[in-house]
């Protein structure tokens, strides 16, 4: 699901003609499967490929293809129109999809007569996917997974949408190969003119006035986005709810450095609703990628490692702020599912798990693993009426079909004193309880595994778990992120300096976009900052040049999505806008504002402000897309400060000061002489010194945390 804004009338009228002409009724989903049988009837092109959502499309009736240069070269020859599915394993709507349409022999007949048809993993092709979601938002004014295009063979969209019953389906397949065999000429004068609106779309036109940030635009746009805040249950005043890590880290920075109390109280409702809505498995812990309600109740069940990685991040952060023990509860929570579900021995993370389970029939559903029926809870818990107060086993936690999602309404405290009981001793039945239903459902069906694993959200997995060590100290946080970084620099690092994105089966391969060097390299500066091994700098440095030679858009001075070493799209995107996942301009504009300050390379200094100047214009017009945006925005708008501590107790200071929210600081530490221009001239080999400073102006040194943290103000 996107949240991207609507198309301008430009496009969308004759889009909206030939829609008509068509007859189709195009609707919003989600995504992704297949079956698991041993016997197959019908194998396809894609029983060779290593994407799980790809292979569960391999003995499909349908003819199908991966997307590869040499499949696009014969659909051009044979002037066949392209068939393009774009999914993900994960995905709920798309296996109904497959089950209704796409294992259906005569659907497939027609499919294979007329089309070339295109299955794409969208996690392992976003470059793909970004220009066809484009294309289906103009054409319909939304967009989601699965994701169909009709395209003519030299790729150029003519028709598109989400999920569709196989009714409508087949007659929107039988009407569009008729009017390509009777009127070829339509849908080719159609498709220049989608053309030109996908290459205007996300078109970023230069500020022409010099860089200028002011907190008036800061404070207008929070008044804006305010009016779209669900103050009693968080998030926005709509459903679907999506978690939005990104915009509400910027919230908490800013309610802080603010002092904004009201912002503050919106942003902890919201974070602790999540956290004991259904969206957060109460059972086994990490977070389903949205919640379907407005009181984060029951999820879109399928798990990503992206959403739990910048999680990760959001609570350490808002613990740091608060103190408040759920938040902490819950990194630890998350963290806990990440290693034991998604940990590789390699080192690195899986992608996802299926919405979809087995049930007792062997029918998949939707979150079955992970929904209760009343009997069921009642035969496992003993002490079930205390259980059902805590877990809402009434009208208020009721999903359907005789089924409960778990949610609580009341902090631990509170629940406490209602019921006559100490704090610890709750504490001791919920993990009773986790630990039986935890037990109980490992007789269960488990949900499917995507293994394969992806740099870009590795390096978000690597990021968090160093946020949740530097707030939590906890050993072993530092050991999987180190670990885990390794991974990356060991199996997808190139010889030419670049990264690869995918690893499955002990194989690197795809060219990396530019969303997996952006969370790389945040990554790395995050572990320099966390260890002060020089390595990891160097490597983010070296990272960020391959990004400045080969993604540059000297016009806008942001960054294309793709690399010039890939081959051409229909057009080449530009992705800037925020969303689940920061748009990866904005993180690579703050990676290089970090840069900027640990190297003083003027370049990188200059390219971070002009990035945040050429998207100034739409942060207050929508600011929900633009909450990394408005973070890196605080940093010019209010004090900023580099901490540079040297000496033999370096690392421990550097532990003391961690343990503050402390949101606009960038820090540095060493115990030894270093070579590295932010340490020159401030080492000192007796004695521990905390330098404070600001575009590196630096006061005089102070000898302990207890005098640097004054130093350091809003």
């Amino acid at each position: 699901m996107t949240s991207w804004p609507k198309p301008g009338c430009f496009i969308y009228a004759p889009v909206m003609r030939i829609l008509a002409l068509l007859a189709v009724l195009l609707s919003l989903t989600a995504c992704t499967h297949s079956s698991d049988t041993m016997d197959h009837a019908y194998t396809n092109a894609l029983v060779d490929e290593t994407s799980p959502y790809l292979l569960q499309h391999a003995h499909n009736p349908v003819d199908w293809h991966p997307w590869k240069e040499s499949v696009l070269e014969e659909a051009e020859q044979d002037n066949k129109l392209l068939l393009i599915s774009v999914g993900y394993s994960a995905c709920h709507w798309c296996h109904v999809m497959e089950r209704e349409s796409f294992e259906d022999t005569a659907v497939a007949k027609l499919m294979n007569t007329h089309f070339m048809n295109i299955k794409v993993d969208r996690e392992e092709r976003p470059d793909v996917d970004q220009v066809y979601m484009n294309a289906v938002q103009l054409m319909t004014g939304r967009g989601g997974w699965p994701l169909n295009v009709v395209a003519l063979p030299d790729g150029r969209p003519v028709w598109g949408g989400t999920y569709l019953p196989k009714e409508d389906w087949v007659s929107a397949l039988s009407q569009i190969a008729k009017l390509y065999e009777d009127e070829p000429e339509r849908l080719v004068e159609y498709a220049s003119r989608l053309e030109e609106g996908l290459k205007t779309m996300d078109l970023v036109e230069p500020n022409p006035t010099s860089p200028r940030f002011s907190q008036d635009t800061l404070s207008k746009a929070v008044r804006q986005w305010s009016m779209n805040f669900d103050t009693r249950l968080g998030g926005p005043k709509q459903a679907p709810k999506f978690m939005m890590p990104a915009n509400l880290n910027f919230l908490l920075r800013y309610a802080h450095q603010t002092e904004n109390d009201s912002l503050l109280d919106y942003v902890n409702t919201t974070l602790t609703q999540m956290a004991y809505g259904g969206l957060y498995d109460q059972v086994g812990g990490g977070f389903s990628r949205y919640s379907t309600d407005v009181k984060w109740h029951v999820p879109h069940f399928e798990k990503m490692l992206y959403d739990n990685a910048l999680l990760t991040t959001l609570y350490s952060e808002a613990y740091l702020k608060t103190k408040d023990p759920l938040y902490k509860e819950t990194v630890y929570g998350t963290i806990d599912f990440v290693l034991e579900n998604w940990a590789d021995p390699e080192g690195g993370f899986y992608a996802a798990l299926d919405a979809d389970s087995k049930t007792e029939s062997g029918a998949l559903e939707e979150g079955a693993y992970y929904v209760w029926t009343r009997e069921e809870l009642e035969s496992i818990i003993d002490d079930f009426p205390l259980f059902a107060a805590y877990y809402n086993i009434n009208d208020y936690g009721y999903w359907e079909n005789d089924l409960y999602v778990l949610i609580r309404q009341d902090s631990d405290v509170d629940f406490a004193a209602e019921h006559g009981l100490s704090v610890t001793e709750v504490k001791s039945k919920v993990k009773q309880w986790k630990s039986k239903l935890g037990r109980f459902r490992e007789s269960r069906p488990a949900p499917r595994m995507d293994d394969k694993m992806l740099t870009g959200w590795n390096g978000l997995m690597t990021k968090g778990l160093l946020d949740a060590y530097r707030v939590f100290q906890e050993p072993r946080f530092l050991s999987a992120a180190k670990k885990n970084a390794q991974f990356i620099v060991d199996q997808q690092m190139r010889d030419d300096g670049g990264l690869n994105r995918n690893y499955k089966n002990g194989t690197s391969s795809i060219n990396a976009y530019l969303e997996d060097y952006a969370a790389t390299i945040q990554a790395f500066l995050a572990l320099f900052e966390t260890t002060g091994e020089h390595s990891w700098l160097t490597h983010a440095s070296d990272l960020t040049d391959y990004v400045m030679e080969h993604f540059s858009d000297d016009k806008t001075q942001l960054f294309f999505f793709t690399s010039d070493q890939d081959a051409n799209l229909v057009v080449r995107q530009m992705e800037y806008r925020d969303n689940v996942i920061p748009a990866s301009n904005s993180i690579m504009a703050k990676n290089l504002f970090q840069l900027a300050h640990y190297t003083l390379n003027p370049e990188y200094a200059d390219r971070a402000r002009k990035m945040l100047n050429n998207v100034q214009d739409e942060l207050t017009t929508y600011p929900s897309g633009f909450g990394n945006w408005l973070d890196l925005y605080l940093n010019y708008t209010h004090p900023y400060y580099e901490v540079v501590i040297t000496g033999p107790q370096a690392k421990a200071y550097l532990e003391q000061l961690n343990g503050q929210y402390l949101p606009n600081t960038l820090k540095a530490a060493t115990t030894q002489e270093s070579d590295l221009i932010i340490f020159e001239g401030r080492v000192q080999s007796s004695r521990t010194a905390v330098f404070v400073c600001v575009d590196n102006s630096c006061k005089l040194p102070v000898y302990s945390v207890a005098e640097a943290l004054p130093l350091l103000k809003n």
